[in-house]
Formats: structure tokens, sequence, C-alpha cells
């Protein structure tokens, strides 16, 4: 829904690619860097940034983003775009205070996805 001021569920559509995100983050690897299919590349000194986002959070290992992670992040109309805000999930805490920023591009009939940040709120 296009409405600047209504935070709604993130789309199920999109939930695949922003799987497949955090999984590139949790193996900190560089297929960021490379790009995924429908996702903007990613910058080496970025996809840096973002890593040390989380090594900077403590002692935590990212996992795999469980279904449970989709009732608390949201999506929010932005005049060109949605942006995205992912809950990131680790091993030793389950939902952190991490969270994943994405910006997401109606690119009918695809979407385009731009990683913007990793950050805690």
């Amino acid at each position: 829904m296009k409405d600047e001021h209504v935070e709604s569920a993130v789309p199920e559509v999109w939930r695949p690619t922003l799987r497949a995100i955090v999984d590139s983050l949790r193996r900190r690897d560089i297929v960021l860097a490379a790009g995924l299919p429908g996702v903007d590349p990613v910058s080496n000194a970025d996809t840096q940034r973002y890593l040390q986002a989380v090594d900077d959070y403590g002692h935590a290992t990212l996992t795999r983003l469980p279904d449970e992670a989709w009732r608390t992040s949201v999506a929010r109309w932005y005049g060109d775009r949605w942006k995205c805000l992912v809950d990131l999930w680790t091993e030793q805490d389950g939902r952190s205070d991490l969270v994943l920023d994405v910006d997401v591009f109606d690119n009918a009939p695809d979407y385009q996805f731009r990683v913007h940040l990793v950050y805690v709120p």
C-alpha cells in the first residue's frame, strides 16, 4: 500500500530476496558486492561497513530469518520507494536490536532492492 502515513507488514513477495540479503551478511560473503538478482550491487566498502555494524553489536552471530521476523519487520512508502526495516536475529539473542534497512523500488512487474544500512536504531 502506497501510503506515507501507514507502516505495513513486509510483502511476502519481497521476503525471499530480503532473506537472501541477510543470508549473504550471515555468511560474510561477497554476494552483496557481486549483486543478487533484483538487488543493486553493494560496494566492498559498504559491505564491510554493514559487517562492522554486526561486529560492533557484540559477539553475535546472525542467523537465518525465522518466519517470526515478519511479525515485527515493517515497510512504509516514501514517495518514490518503500523503506523496509527488517529485524535481524542472532544465535545468542534471537531477535536482536539490529535492523537491515532496504529501499524497495517498484519497477513493474518486478522490484529492485537497494541495501541502505545495517544498524541499531
